[in-house]
């Protein structure tokens, strides 16, 4: 080798992202890529990996990252955990596109995972607009970008309860394909969120046929993740049969008790589907708990005027008492985050900005705190924080969890709301990628470190179509994670859910250290990445 390496990082255990053993060995990096080399190149920064594991960079299956691209929170959120790309605009939810007299509509909904805005976002009118601030942004982590429907639906058609017209099913149809010309990864729903809740299964499939020629990916929270969880992953794998794409299944999870173990039949259809020449994947975080707005504990229909009409609605004791009868009811045909979670002891207050002191407190603790029974303080916290409240809920088993992590078909994503560093959370925003580590890797011994690896880095991109990305490999991307496995550990827990990992020597993306020794280093190398450039 004639030349000098920018860098070359010698006498490393190399997991290559593949799957296959680690093996002692040397890698340099020129130019942004990855060069196989035998270790006495000269080179002009060299690194002596001896004791330390060499990664791909980890690669975040389902991140809500566009909603803070290019802060401070963003970088502390992902580069802190070795993640190094990102899917974005998950759940239906995505920064664009938007129509300027919708924007109130759309960034209500948004506010869950954002504190503030951007100016600029109500030029946002098409997703090559989108790109140019998106490109401009400084990013220590690349990005990929699936379009939302409830995004999109909102630009559209606002927040209306009822099936797109045909015009307005036109319409939506030649944004999204706009977008897809311009490099979208794909298209997102979240179904147990207003106003993608409203669209019927025909509305997703004609939707979804428009990526089909992109080779795009359908991911979809599903409309059920609990009672009705085996018809929720039948209309998803069918939206990808009818539309003729792949489908992910977002965060696959069993919610509440009664449907614990049903991850043996939802799991038996994804085989079954891929046998069929369905192409369907899932996605997972490693945590027993999730997460979302409180408003999920309540029926969604009540959310059609959106979250000022619902925080009205709560001042009236009969409406009041119309909801407990709903949220009460297991016949109610929702995803009751309420039941899911074996009620007010299982839900968990993060975010409650108007009522400082339920945050980090379940409502049952909260109401004996404030002197109210749990059903008055649950309604007044929501009427008081007009409806923007986040909770955490007690709702899986770990048998499940683990089950799930180890199919052919799942990969890793944090499904992180990163609106803040300094808020509370959930662990999974700045811990999942080393907590997949820790806990299936050190502590169940379910999966060996290579096969982690390979759900975090090479699986992710050759199910998502990330090129050159996910593998140590002569020529691809030098995104890359140095860390100490031994001395490796997630520190976020739920007390404390915004927490720096322990042991990761160093993150490079595109070649350049962006992260060491737990300081960022200025460098914002990171790329908006376009499907199918």
């Amino acid at each position: 080798m004639s030349f000098m390496l920018d860098c070359l990082i010698k006498n490393a255990k190399i997991i290559d992202g593949s799957g296959a053993p680690f093996y002692i060995g040397s890698i340099g990096i020129q130019d942004g890529k990855i060069v196989m080399c035998q270790g006495n190149e000269e080179a002009a920064q060299v690194i002596d990996a001896a004791g330390r594991c060499v990664s791909p960079g980890f690669i975040d299956a389902h991140s809500h990252g566009d909603l803070i691209l290019g802060t401070e929170d963003a970088h502390l959120f992902k580069t802190t955990q070795g993640v190094t790309t990102e899917i974005v605009g998950q759940c239906g939810l995505s920064m664009a596109p938007v129509d300027p007299k919708n924007l109130d509509a759309v960034q209500t909904l948004l506010s869950m995972g954002t504190t503030s805005f951007p100016e600029d976002m109500k030029n946002w009118t098409s997703y090559a607009r989108y790109l140019q601030y998106a490109d401009a942004q400084k990013k220590t982590a690349n990005a990929k970008m699936y379009i939302g429907h409830s995004s999109l639906r909102i630009a559209v058609m606002g927040m209306e309860n009822r099936p797109a017209t045909d015009k307005e099913l036109d319409t939506m149809k030649g944004v999204l394909r706009e977008a897809m010309e311009s490099g979208a990864a794909g298209f997102s729903t979240g179904l147990i969120y207003t106003p993608s809740c409203y669209a019927e299964e025909k509305e997703i499939i004609e939707l979804a046929k428009v990526i089909a020629p992109f080779n795009g990916t359908y991911a979809s929270h599903m409309r059920d993740e609990a009672n009705f969880i085996v018809d929720a992953v039948k209309e998803t794998i069918n939206v990808g049969r009818q539309a003729g794409v792949q489908v992910d299944i977002s965060h696959h999870k069993m919610l509440g008790k009664p449907n614990w173990g049903k991850q043996k039949e939802t799991l038996r259809l994804i085989h079954e589907a891929n046998d069929e020449g369905i192409p369907v994947i899932c996605d997972q975080y490693p945590y027993t708990r999730n997460m979302t707005t409180l408003n999920a504990c309540m029926p969604p229909w009540h959310f059609s005027n959106g979250f000022a009409s619902m925080t009205d609605k709560l001042k009236d004791p009969k409406f009041r008492a119309q909801l407990k009868a709903e949220m009460s009811d297991p016949a109610t045909e929702y995803d009751n985050y309420y039941l899911n979670a074996g009620g007010f002891d299982g839900v968990y207050v993060y975010s409650a900005a108007k009522t400082p002191e339920a945050e980090g407190r379940y409502i049952s603790e909260y109401a004996e705190l404030v002197g109210k029974d749990p059903w008055t303080a649950f309604f007044d916290l929501c009427q008081e924080n007009n409806c923007s409240t986040g909770g955490v809920y007690s709702s899986m088993c770990d048998e499940d969890v683990c089950e799930i992590i180890q199919d052919p078909y799942c990969i890793v994503g944090s499904d992180g709301l990163t609106r803040s560093w300094q808020e509370k959370g959930h662990p999974r925003a700045s811990g999942t990628f080393p907590h997949v580590i820790t806990y299936f890797v050190k502590e169940k011994g379910i999966l060996t470190l290579e096969q982690a690896v390979h759900k975090m880095t090479g699986l992710t991109a050759k199910y998502l179509s990330v090129k050159n990305k996910g593998l140590i490999k002569e020529g691809y991307d030098a995104d890359l994670v140095i860390f100490d496995y031994e001395n490796l550990r997630d520190t976020a827990t739920y007390d404390h859910s915004n927490s720096i990992t322990e042991g990761i020597d160093y993150v490079f993306v595109n070649g350049e250290v962006v992260y060491h020794d737990k300081q960022f280093t200025g460098r914002y190398p990171g790329k908006m990445i376009r499907h199918n450039a």
